[in-house]
């Protein structure tokens, strides 16, 4: 899926492998973490509604294969496929195209901070869709000190030398796009879940379904510029179009279908709360590659506010206090 990390799913008991869970939990926070990267890295010869659609085409390819093997099977009921159809778009054909095209204007580091705002998202909408959520006042103030986050990363003191509004706009839509997303299956698709891989296989289909469609109406629109669907962009600076391709794909299989095993074996091992938690280092992955294979560069404010937001995101995680047994 996309660098967010997904909310924990019931999964059937299967054992284990010998790779430590630790270890395990950082393969995830790289596969995350660098889908920022292998989406600039596809901007090179391929559009951004082209990268959402082969990613997602690819990443459903290797759950369907996975769930096969694993003898699982996809939801029933007109119901549930007509929720899957809500959050296939908010949880894949919306945030996925965002992010690929926020990447045309800001940086991929810069993207990847970006994505931490899921947190504060789901917070308001999980307000405004579970009438039985309470907010503590430790989460308002996180909430609020977010936001201040972002504004200090966007610099509206600024007029020269500030992110490109339009561009930083984008991962903040497709960050709240997760939060949605996540919320609305709490509330909608929870008890309808039948474990392992069938809802986020189920759930990829429907984005998978969606830009079938966006992606004709996008050619219909692009075609002096693109001769097919699968064209080179014009504007390609790659010195080769298979490795923008390449990067995708790796993107859709490995950053889908992979980490959503890597994920179930962590929440096992050591319990949701800790399999959560993997959400605050993609922003970290994202700018450390980013800065380093791309000689990406980020102003002090940036850096800043993307402590800000990091720092409210881990306070929003934190489990509630429960307080001491009255005495016997």
């Amino acid at each position: 899926m996309s660098a967010a990390a997904p909310p924990v799913l019931q999964v059937p008991e299967v054992r284990v492998g010998r790779v430590p869970w630790q270890v395990k939990f950082l393969a995830l926070a790289l596969i995350w973490g660098s889908s920022f990267l292998l989406m600039k890295v596809g901007l090179g010869s391929l559009a951004p509604l082209q990268i959402s659609g082969l990613r997602i085409f690819a990443g459903v390819t290797a759950l369907l294969v996975l769930l096969g093997l694993t003898r699982g099977r996809l939801p029933r009921g007109r119901r549930t496929w007509a929720h899957l159809m809500v959050t296939g778009f908010f949880l894949g054909t919306l945030p996925f195209s965002l992010f690929a095209a926020s990447e045309e204007r800001v940086s991929s580091a810069l993207a990847g901070i970006g994505n931490a705002t899921t947190p504060l998202a789901t917070v308001l909408f999980s307000l405004a869709l579970l009438p039985a959520e309470r907010l503590p006042g430790r989460k308002v103030a996180a909430v609020l000190a977010g936001f201040a986050g972002v504004l200090v990363i966007l610099q509206p003191w600024e007029s020269l030398g500030r992110p490109d509004p339009i561009g930083f706009g984008m991962t903040l839509v497709a960050g709240a796009s997760y939060g949605l997303g996540w919320t609305y299956v709490k509330r909608y698709l929870q008890r309808d879940n039948p474990g392992g891989l069938s809802m986020p296989t189920a759930q990829l289909l429907t984005a998978a379904a969606q830009m079938v469609v966006v992606l004709v109406v996008w050619w219909a629109l692009s075609r002096d510029a693109f001769a097919a669907p699968w064209s080179q962009r014009p504007d390609a600076t790659a010195a080769s179009p298979l490795w923008p391709v390449l990067a995708v794909l790796l993107l859709g299989v490995v950053g889908t279908g992979l980490a959503y095993v890597l994920q179930f074996d962590v929440v096992r091992a050591a319990g949701p709360t800790v399999g959560t938690t993997v959400t605050y280092l993609i922003p970290v992955v994202s700018v450390v590659l980013g800065v380093t294979l791309l000689d990406e560069s980020l102003a002090w404010p940036q850096l800043a506010g993307a402590a800000i937001v990091l720092a409210s995101a881990v306070v929003i995680g934190m489990p509630r206090r429960r307080l001491p047994a009255p005495p016997a």
